[in-house]
């Protein structure tokens, strides 16, 4: 059996795929929040297996050594993110995730690929991040005219502005229940309603429920009908969103063309690298290849730079 074998080769790809796949699953059981076994069974001693002591170890080592000075990856970002992860167990399964696909790379196209993929994994993290992010915040700002509602139905029915937070935290959908929720355990240990909520503006960036926080601002100095106060923002922030889902509908087709454009020759590139790699190979093997690449890499980062300031619209 040689290294071109096709056995040997799918061989590979699949211990590498299962070895991704416990390195996965492993590591992201560390974050979850759970009852200790003191609690739960007092008298009882936890015991755990051989793969979690090592991930265990392996977690702690990544806190004391990285995790202190490390900016990738925060506590605010995986926050943002909606992920209940550590900082530690997070760059723990980024580090896992691209050892493993350099692996994959290096069986499929050789050391240059599996170099090329384990330094991509960072960068493909930080990306499934902020797409999360995005995504927690859009829906967050979908769901506010509806909370806004809500709040104002407490207020109607004579419950105080805390405890129609909480009615929210408890009846919303994620991630406003979070969010909420959050506000309720700071204003019960002892923070200002307010301050909470234009922090939580700011975390989630959030114009929309910084204009909610100041007219709630407005009404404890001046007074008034707090219910038809958040009646007029709710009404306000639902026209918003009517005329951003216009403007977004208008936009698709350039920013799927801007996609299309910036994938495609990436693409091309990867796929030529994998079924032909003599043909592609001539870049590497001297010095003016090398130039054309690294020319390529800087006009494909000016020409994406420029299509997203195209197709991104403010209003």
């Amino acid at each position: 059996m040689t290294a071109t074998s096709p056995i040997f080769f799918a061989l590979g790809v699949g211990l590498c795929l299962v070895a991704l796949s416990i390195l996965l699953f492993s590591t992201m059981g560390i974050g979850k929040a759970g009852i200790a076994m003191s609690r739960r069974r007092p008298g009882v001693k936890e015991e755990h297996s051989l793969l979690t002591r090592m991930t265990d170890s392996a977690a702690t080592f990544v806190a004391h050594n990285v995790g202190r000075n490390a900016s990738f990856g925060t506590r605010e970002s995986l926050e943002q993110a909606g992920l209940r992860l550590r900082q530690a167990d997070f760059i723990l399964l980024v580090c896992c995730i691209g050892v493993t696909v350099g692996i994959v790379g290096f069986i499929l196209a050789g050391v240059v690929m599996g170099l090329l993929f384990l330094v991509l994994t960072p960068f493909g993290a930080m990306l499934f991040l902020r797409i999360l992010t995005n995504r927690r915040r859009a829906k967050f700002e979908d769901q506010l005219g509806d909370t806004l509602q809500m709040l104002a139905g407490g207020l109607r029915a004579g419950h105080s502005l805390l405890r129609s937070v909480d009615a929210v935290a408890q009846e919303a959908e994620s991630p406003t229940s979070e969010e909420f929720a959050r506000l309720v355990n700071e204003t019960r240990l002892g923070r200002d309603l307010k301050d909470s909520m234009l922090h939580a503006a700011r975390r989630l960036k959030s114009e929309d429920f910084d204009w909610t926080g100041q007219a709630i601002e407005i009404h404890r100095e001046v007074g008034g009908d707090l219910a038809e106060v958040l009646d007029r923002v709710g009404e306000t922030i639902r026209e918003r969103a009517e005329v951003k889902g216009q403007v977004q509908s208008l936009s698709a087709e350039g920013k799927l063309s801007a996609y299309i454009l910036v994938a495609l020759p990436v693409g091309m590139f990867l796929f030529l690298n994998a079924t032909s790699p003599s043909f592609i190979g001539v870049m590497y093997s001297n010095f003016l290849g090398w130039m054309l690449l690294g020319a390529a890499v800087v006009m494909l980062a000016l020409g994406s730079l420029w299509l997203s300031r195209v197709v991104k619209i403010k209003f």
